[in-house]
């Protein structure tokens, strides 16, 4: 890890003229280069802990987002965008400010391309960590602001992209977080704010880069005109979701279950559908008369998740062909029961899943999640018939489950603190709270894993951990560099070099993504295949412990950088085998996929990473989940591995990326390199059994129509294993953000991954669509999106008791003709507006308005607010929202749609 650079000047009172905006705008941006910094001088004036601490508490720093265009991009290809960063000196500095060495020190997730400030050099750390130290004779005055002018590569949509919690180091001190960078939270939303970025209102300038590029900001115009064209939601008569297969309605009077029912269950035990039957329980049905039998059988004629529910006028009979199917049914009757109030009509089910695997997946590596939020993940799959969770218990930024042979791992890999030889914790990344207390810091202890593993399995879920390797793996190699240090130390060297993953003579230099530049484990060395024994060791012991065997061990394999070219043990395998360095990713992937197979377990990992291998060399068992995109190569991907005889499970960022925009605002959380936005609508008009259809509906990463062809079809007899949910967690950093983002959008994927409509038409080989083909009945996924918005508006009230913070969208809305027109995107949710100045009040229907109105959407049971927009009648700015007027086109609706 790159040490601190020392400053060129000492921090002094002497007086400098502001930098401006203005004074920085013409001159060309340099590139800029990542050269070590040099070393520190061996003794150090005696700056005070307390002085840095006033300094970080009383230094300014604003971020401004300038443009998405401009003038001088030195990385034409990815784009660039213009930021513009303000330091402000407190008009009090400490008393003594002479230490070489201090730097402020920022998250700033893109690669910088160039720079320009008269006062201030900008230097890459790692990853997104950068640091910000004076020019050679600068010093720096009281009261002073400071512009440093910043280029960025690719492009910057999202107020959210700025990372928090920036800070002041110096030697021998320990770091302090600048005051003005820490997050805050909205008091009457709950949600994050970043009061240190500049509010993004020009939409020119911010909304696209390319020319080509048609999103535009969901202004509240824009939202109205969207929602208005769908229709109303269809007030629903069976509210189960996912939808089942089959639904009908018997005469006969309701069924009283306020009385309690008396449950009898045969064919299975019945602690195995506990969880389900509690659920009765928590809408208020307890135990009483009513016969409630549950009969569990493969001589049913069901599958093992199938099953039949007859809710009668005289009590409830369930048929199912295993436990998953009977607590399916139950959760089915539960929802049905809350609906018509403990008095459901007679009612027949019959039910069985599209798809085999329906999952979810949760990233606890880039920022920790706690045990209690995945508990309470848990059980929201049940109730929407998911049956696997991945777990991402590693990344680069943290490692987040016990090992017991390899300590360090949690110890030092589970935290991010101000610790320069990364010793103790790893450097701060992602806009960490370096606080070893944060929620971001931390990990699952055996005993969490173990209870997290029992609640999976007693609602029939299986659970994948998951440890990203080669790459995407600096906190484990770290941890492990860590280990050896404190090994080497005490005189033990055999032992610290027994699970080193990297080699000191690799002199490879590489950048990954991320731009890490030692993230990546040497796979010539065998200290990195020991370690992975030992990981997975333990990791299949966790689950016998648990009674729960390991089924299945996802590996990652993605995003391997340029690593190894210079590894003297790379190159010597290389002289002997063969080998290319290309070849080495691959290799490592089929090694250790055949290691997994030799214990019963099968490999699972990301497409990109899975497609270099060679299929003979593979076990014939493997799960490939499909991470490209749509229009851009992950079709024929999809189809390539489901021909190998693959497993494949969609992930595809377009759809199924749930940390990507809701919408597009710059106000909306999450990255956006895959889709700028994705609502409800987008998710549940997903086709994930022909892909190609998707362009009839689904436009590009900017918005642009298009056709998807089928350059590789899909041999007979192959079929997609499943679908899966992705929450990666860059700039997710609470638990409350990761419900934000999930929910309702993972109702709509859950009934995809649950149910195939009859409006998807089916695949043919060979076939193309483009945009708007008629071979997708619009009018068909209106009707049924509208039954759909229906159930899921009811669904809200179960969300809101199981305590989830899910997002209450902002209200579509406009002033005509002095009125105000306010519509929500799903029902059950209340809409409120005030003018200036004015209190809250409930909107009804049309009102008279006058000047411009702030409007919001609250939660059915009223104790959530979304986020506030504001709609003017003059011009239709949104001034709250972030959003500036467009013309809005002949739909009302920005082009980036699947629109019915």
């Amino acid at each position: 890890m790159s040490s601190s650079t020392a400053l060129a000047a000492l921090l002094t009172a002497a007086p400098l003229m502001a930098e401006s905006s203005a004074q920085l705008s013409p001159p060309p941006v340099p590139m800029r280069t990542t050269a070590p910094p040099p070393a520190y001088a061996t003794t150090f004036s005696a700056l005070t802990q307390s002085e840095l601490d006033e300094l970080a508490e009383g230094l300014g720093f604003r971020l401004t987002i300038a443009s998405n265009h401009p003038n001088d991009c030195p990385s034409p290809k990815v784009g660039c965008f213009d930021v513009d960063l303000a330091i402000t000196t407190p008009t009090q500095l400490p008393r003594r400010l002479e230490t070489a060495g201090l730097e402020i020190r920022f998250g700033f997730v893109n690669a910088i391309v160039g720079s320009h400030s008269d006062t201030f050099d900008v230097r890459l750390i790692n990853g997104d960590l950068n640091a910000l130290t004076l020019k050679p004779g600068r010093v720096l005055a009281p009261g002073t602001t400071y512009t440093i002018h910043l280029v960025g590569a690719g492009r910057w949509f999202s107020a959210y992209h700025a990372m928090p919690n920036a800070h002041v180091v110096a030697p021998g001190l320990e770091g302090h977080v600048i005051a003005a960078t820490r997050a805050r939270i909205d008091p009457a939303t709950g949600l994050e704010t970043l009061p240190f970025v500049t509010p993004m209102t020009d939409e020119a300038a911010l909304a696209t880069q390319a020319a080509d590029d048609m999103t535009r900001w969901l202004t509240p115009e824009r939202a109205f005109a969207r929602y208005s064209a769908r229709g109303a939601a269809t007030a629903p008569d069976v509210a189960v979701l996912p939808k089942p297969q089959s639904a009908t309605r018997p005469a006969g009077g309701p069924l009283d279950l306020t009385r309690g029912v008396d449950v009898r269950v045969s064919g299975v035990a019945r602690g195995d559908v506990a969880p389900a039957i509690d659920a009765l329980r928590a809408i208020g049905i307890g135990t009483g008369p009513v016969p409630l039998r549950i009969v569990v059988g493969r001589s049913s004629g069901l599958g093992a998740e199938a099953y039949r529910l007859s809710i009668g006028s005289d009590g409830i009979a369930i048929r199912a062909g295993g436990a998953a199917g009977a607590s399916y049914a139950l959760r089915s009757l539960v929802q049905q029961a809350a609906f018509e109030q403990g008095h459901p009509r007679p009612l027949i089910i019959q039910d069985a899943p599209r798809f085999p695997f329906r999952g979810l997946h949760l990233d606890l590596g880039r920022n920790f999640h706690s045990r209690d939020e995945i508990l309470k993940l848990v059980e929201q799959m049940a109730v929407l018939k998911l049956n696997t969770l991945h777990l991402h218990l590693a990344d680069d930024e943290g490692w987040r489950l016990a090992i017991p042979a390899l300590p360090e791992l949690t110890q030092v890999g589970a935290y991010r603190c101000f610790d320069e030889g990364e010793g103790t914790c790893l450097s701060p990344q992602l806009g960490a709270d370096p606080d070893r207390a944060a929620p971001t810091n931390g990990f699952l202890s055996e005993a969490d894993y173990v209870a997290i593993l029992h609640a999976a399995r007693d609602r029939q879920i299986q659970v994948i951990p998951s440890f990203d390797m080669p790459g995407h793996s600096r906190a484990a190699i770290r941890s492990m560099e860590a280990r050896y240090s404190q090994l080497k130390a005490a005189g033990r060297r055999a032992e610290a070099e027994r699970f080193r993953l990297v080699e000191p003579g690799d002199a490879t230099r590489y950048r990954s993504i991320q731009n890490y530049d030692d993230n990546t484990l040497n796979v010539c060395i065998d200290s990195t295949y020991r370690f992975i024994d030992t990981v997975i060791d333990a990791i299949t012991a966790l689950h016998k412990a648990a009674g729960v065997p390991l089924k299945t061990y996802h590996i990652g394999a993605d995003e391997t950088a340029g690593a190894w070219v210079a590894s003297p043990a790379c190159t010597a395998r290389m002289a002997r085998t063969g080998e290319k360095p290309a070849d080495l990713g691959a290799a490592f992937i089929e090694r250790v996929a055949g290691d997994l197979a030799k214990r019963g377990i099968t490999v699972a990992g990301w497409s990109d990473g899975l497609g270099h291998t060679t299929a003979e060399r593979m076990p014939a068992k493997v799960q490939s989940n499909i991470w490209g995109s749509l229009f851009s190569g992950g079709v024929a991907e999809a189809h390539d591995q489901l021909n190998r005889g693959w497993d494949v499970v969609l992930s595809m960022p377009d759809v199924t990326y749930l940390d990507m925009p809701n919408a597009p605002d710059p106000l909306e959380r999450g990255y956006d390199w895959g889709t700028r936005e994705t609502d409800s609508f987008k998710a549940f008009a997903f086709m994930p059994e022909n892909l190609p259809a998707n362009a009839a509906l689904m436009t590009d990463v900017k918005s642009r129509p298009g056709t998807i062809a089928d350059p590789n079809p899909i041999a007979q007899g192959r079929r997609v294993v499943g679908l899966q949910a992705q929450v990666w967690s860059e700039t997710i950093r609470s638990d409350a953000q990761v419900d934000y983002m999930l929910f309702p959008r993972v109702l709509a994927l859950a009934e995809r991954a649950w149910h195939r409509a009859e409006w998807e038409p089916a695949y043919v080989a060979g076939a193309a669509y483009s945009y708007g083909d008629p071979r997708v009945s619009a009018a068909a996924l209106g009707d049924d999106w509208r039954d759909f918005a229906g159930r899921a508006g009811v669904a809200l009230a179960s969300l809101d008791r199981a305590g989830i913070a899910y997002r209450p969208a902002p209200p579509g809305a406009r002033i005509a003709q002095g009125r105000l027109e306010a519509v929500s995107e799903l029902p059950g949710e209340t809409i409120e507006y005030r003018t200036a100045g004015g209190q809250w009040q409930a909107y009804r229907t049309l009102v008279a308005v006058t000047g411009s109105v702030e409007v919001r959407t609250r939660s059915p049971d009223g104790r959530r607010v979304g986020r506030t927009v504001a709609v003017t009648p003059e011009t239709g700015a949104s001034p709250v929202s972030n959003a500036n007027p467009a013309p809005v086109d002949a739909t009302g609706d920005t082009v980036n749609r699947a629109q019915p």
